[in-house]
């Protein structure tokens, strides 16, 4: 099984309204759903997520264009680190979103391909049809 991921989507909002969804804290909380999200908006900066479930570092930021973040999930081994980046680009009247994510320890890669889809591309979806 392969140890990355890469998806591409599309929303129907502009490129700051989806970055400042991910990256602020009472934004990726609401749209989530599924516990509070806690997220530093600079470089070397930590972040945690649906409650804790998932947590590391920024690693690089371009506001508007680009997330790169170190990433794990709470029942990894301790220090085990992904890295996942998020691409953002106009297009149309909304932004495309191309996702990669590497180093996913073995035996977790399907179940994140499905979580990522599920907890967020879906439920960010649903976030911008709602405002």
């Amino acid at each position: 099984m392969a140890n990355r991921i890469h998806q591409e989507v599309t929303f129907k909002a502009k490129p700051s309204e989806v970055y400042q969804a991910y990256m602020g804290s009472r934004r990726h909380t609401a749209f989530t759903k599924n516990g509070p999200a806690k997220i530093s908006k600079k470089i070397g900066g930590a972040f945690s997520a649906h409650g804790g479930w998932v947590s590391g570092i920024n690693l690089d930021l371009v506001d508007n264009k680009m997330i790169v973040q170190a990433w794990r999930a709470k029942t990894w081994p301790k220090g085990d680190f992904s890295i996942v980046s998020f691409k953002l680009s106009k297009a149309g009247g909304g932004t495309k979103l191309v996702f990669d994510h590497t180093g996913i320890p073995d035996g977790h890669s399907e179940h994140l391909a499905d979580g990522w889809k599920k907890m967020y591309w879906d439920k960010m979806a649903d976030y911008f049809a709602d405002k």
